[in-house]
Parts: structure tokens; C-alpha cells; sequence
């Protein structure tokens, strides 16, 4: 069967061990690229505790269902692995060894596979048996105590910086890369060792630098981009809705100052001395107006101020909006495919795939009968 082109990845084929959180947004991220994404579901159905018709990091994905603890199990997965250029597992190290799909059978049966983990911890080291969450992963690695207030328990990213930053956009990078390793001659399927805490980490490294150049203070709330400084920071309006300030540059913070009303009035930038007199004299003229009303003053400047959305408002802004930054499929409305590709276009194709939904025809398009007659779910 001839792939038809839908994004720079259409004609790559991965398979997804059912999981939740960062393996199966990358899986998404791949798929929405245009690879052909079969994600291997159990037979108890998804993991997360939503319905799997919302789940949208499960779209333009197909699903089957196997037991991998039922005696066919392993072998219907092998059979899919020898026909696939990527493999992506989220479960913890050792696992997918005794259900008999770990790497060494994986790259018996396909030498070229790109064999992708994610794990918190990783691989290795003494917390790799350990249960986790992002938070614990984040925790460790000194990001967590930078964001929040000074006098406030750091503040909690959702799951972003980790499981998804961190996690599985390394994921992503790494078995592309491989992927594009496997592919040069000479070249080989390899394991790829994706730990949230090593991308977690390896995201902070600018701070790192500036650490060490003694221009970041190791305190959260005391520095230039951690809301110390008063013209990179968050503020109150009058309607109890919040703006967010960033004119960092000079001529930004001059534009800002003017709209904002207090040019004549306000220290210079640099007199870090009266940053507080500064942040109190931001704060008390933001109170003056409502959210919308300083969205309008500042909507055509380069002050770098904007109104801080909610997740339902972020799709009716104006200039997301014009772009389609969100698109509607299935009736979610959802992020659109990103990065943008000029030849080779991305595309939600698919809804989040249904536990099981499409066994026979990934058996008719991957040439594996046996996959849908008999059944590969229970012993």
C-alpha cells in the first residue's frame, strides 16, 4: 500500500507499547509529522482516566490490541517490530525484557529498529526501579525551585517541562536522529535512553552558564527571567485578570513605560536599587484598568506586554487564530501540528484512536493476517 504524503515522516512506520503521559505524546508528535503510528493497546484498554475519543494524544494514530502476556503476545509484537523503523516504550526499565519485546529480541527480529525509551529516571542509576511524576523529576534537577515566588512554595508547571519538554521531545529528537543513523551506510538500529531528568536538565543549560558566570543568583524570584526583575514579571488588573511584561531590551522597556503611563515617573531600568519602588509603581497602574482594556493599549506596540489567557480563551486570539494555531477535528478543539513544514505539511488526519479500533486493517496494511484472524488479545 502507497502511503499518501501528509508530512515529512509519511512512509515511516513506528510502534507504540501502550502508555500514558510523554511516550504517547511523542508517538503523537511523530504521527502528526506524517509516520504511521500503531500503538499497541492492552486488552484492559487506555491508561489514562479520561475517554480515549478525547484522549488527543492518541491522534492520527491506529490502534490493535495484544496481550503481551498471553502467549502469542510477544510474537504478534515482534512481527510488527520486523516491519517498522521505530519502537517507542514507556515502561519501566526491565519490563518490556520480561515480556519478551525488549531491545535484543526487538533488533534480532529488525537489526535497523530504532528501539525508543522514556522513562523519569532512565536506564540506570538508584532511582531507575523507583515509581515517579514529573514534579519528582523536576524536582531533583534544581528547575522546579526556580519558578514561583521567593516566599512561595515553587510554583508546579502542570506536566510541561517535564514529561513533555524534557521527555518526549528528547524522545522525539533521539530516534529521529538514530532513525536518521539507521538509515546512512553503514549504519545500524540502535537503543535510545530518553530520561526526563537528563532533558530536564539539558534545558536549564543557559541558566547553568550564567550561573557560573555569576549572573543568575541560585534563588528562585532574584533574577532577570524568574520574575526578580520588574519588567519581566506578571500583574494584576482591575478586574482580577493578569498581564505579562517582558520588554527586557531598552527600547522595549521605554514603549512600555509610555503605554503603560508612568515614563515620567519610573527609575532607570538599570538602577536595580529601585526595582521594588519600580514593581510597586507597575503594579499599582495595571490595577487601574481591566485586562481587556490594557490588552487594547499595548495590542499594536512592541512593549512585549500581553494578556495572560486561559486555556479556552487561547484559541480566539487574534493573531493564533489567524494562523491556526488551533484547529478543530473531530469536534476537540485542539493545537494544530507544529513545527510548519513549507513541501511537506503536517495534518490532523485522525480522531484519538479507539483501543482496538483498526486491527484489521493494520493487518491488511502491514501484511500481518494474523494479526486480526485469529485475535492477538488473551492467551
Amino acid at each position: 500500500m502507497t502511503a499518501t504524503p501528509h508530512g515529512p515522516l509519511t512512509g515511516v512506520r513506528v510502534v507504540e507499547l501502550a502508555g500514558i503521559g510523554p511516550g504517547p505524546y511523542a508517538a503523537m508528535v511523530l504521527a502528526d509529522l506524517g509516520a504511521d503510528v500503531v500503538r499497541v493497546d492492552r486488552p484492559t484498554g487506555a491508561g489514562l482516566g479520561i475517554d480515549p475519543a478525547h484522549d488527543i494524544t492518541n491522534r492520527n494514530k491506529r490502534s490493535v490490541t495484544v496481550d503481551l502476556k498471553s502467549e502469542r503476545g510477544p510474537g504478534t509484537v515482534l512481527d510488527l517490530v520486523e516491519r517498522a523503523d521505530i519502537l517507542i516504550e514507556g515502561l519501566r526499565p526491565g519490563v518490556a525484557e520480561r515480556l519478551g519485546v525488549g531491545p535484543d529480541a526487538c533488533l534480532a527480529r529488525n537489526p535497523a529498529l530504532v528501539y525508543g525509551r522514556m522513562t523519569g529516571w532512565g536506564q540506570d542509576g538508584p532511582l531507575a526501579q523507583r515509581a515517579g511524576h514529573d514534579i519528582g523529576y523536576i524536582a531533583i534537577t534544581g528547575v522546579l525551585g526556580m519558578i514561583g515566588a521567593p516566599d512561595q512554595p515553587p510554583a508546579i508547571p502542570a506536566n510541561l517541562v517535564g514529561d513533555y519538554a524534557g521527555g518526549s521531545l528528547y524522545l522525539v529528537i533521539g530516534v529521529l536522529a538514530a532513525l536518521q543513523h539507521a538509515r546512512t551506510p553503514g549504519g545500524a538500529g540502535q537503543v535510545v535512553d530518553a530520561a526526563i531528568v537528563d532533558g530536564t536538565v539539558h534545558l536549564s543549560s543557559m541558566i547553568h552558564g550564567m550561573l557560573a558566570a555569576g549572573a543568575w543568583q541560585d534563588r528562585r524570584g532574584a533574577n532577570l527571567l524568574d520574575g526578580g526583575c520588574p519588567f519581566y514579571g506578571v500583574y494584576e488588573t482591575a478586574d482580577g485578570g493578569h498581564m505579562a511584561v517582558g520588554a527586557l531590551e531598552p527600547r522595549f522597556y521605554a514603549e512600555f513605560t509610555a503605554l503603560l503611563g508612568i515614563a515620567d515617573q519610573a527609575p532607570e531600568q538599570g538602577d536595580m536599587a529601585r526595582w521594588g519602588e519600580l514593581r510597586e509603581l507597575v503594579a499599582a497602574r495595571f490595577k487601574t484598568r481591566t485586562r481587556e482594556e490594557w490588552t487594547e493599549v499595548f495590542a499594536a506596540s512592541d512593549a512585549c506586554t500581553a494578556p495572560v489567557l486561559s486555556l479556552r480563551e487561547a484559541p480566539t486570539h487574534p493573531h493564533l487564530a489567524a494562523r491556526g494555531t488551533f484547529t478543530e477535528h473531530a469536534g476537540i478543539v485542539q493545537p494544530a501540528p507544529a513545527p510548519r513544514f513549507s513541501a511537506t505539511p503536517g495534518s490532523v488526519r485522525r480522531p484519538p484512536a479507539l483501543p482496538g479500533a483498526h486491527t484489521a486493517e493494520v493487518a491488511d496494511d502491514w501484511g500481518l493476517p494474523q494479526l486480526a484472524d485469529p485475535p492477538a488479545t488473551g492467551p
